[in-house]
């Protein structure tokens, strides 16, 4: 992988060298993570502007909402703290 990429993601994803897809699967991604409440029947109409279809919207939503609910259970038992 591009270590210039992968370095721009962790700075700031806005920022970053990215397709216009590849852009807005991470906004939506950023959603979910922010207020899920949030997505709207636009947002997701977004995504399939951009040719994501609803399986991927489905897997894309599961992944986002798995890895938040990971990372909570983990903050929550102190996982990583010293």
């Amino acid at each position: 992988m591009d270590e210039s990429l992968v370095a721009a993601l962790k700075e700031d994803y806005r920022e970053a060298p990215l397709s216009a897809p590849d852009r807005a699967l991470l906004d939506y991604a950023w959603q979910v993570t922010i207020d899920a409440t949030a997505v709207s029947a636009a947002t997701v109409d977004g995504l399939r502007a951009h040719g994501f279809d609803d399986r991927a919207i489905l897997q894309a939503t599961l992944i986002a909402a798995w890895f938040n609910y990971v990372n909570r259970v983990a903050d929550a038992l102190g996982v990583g703290r010293t």
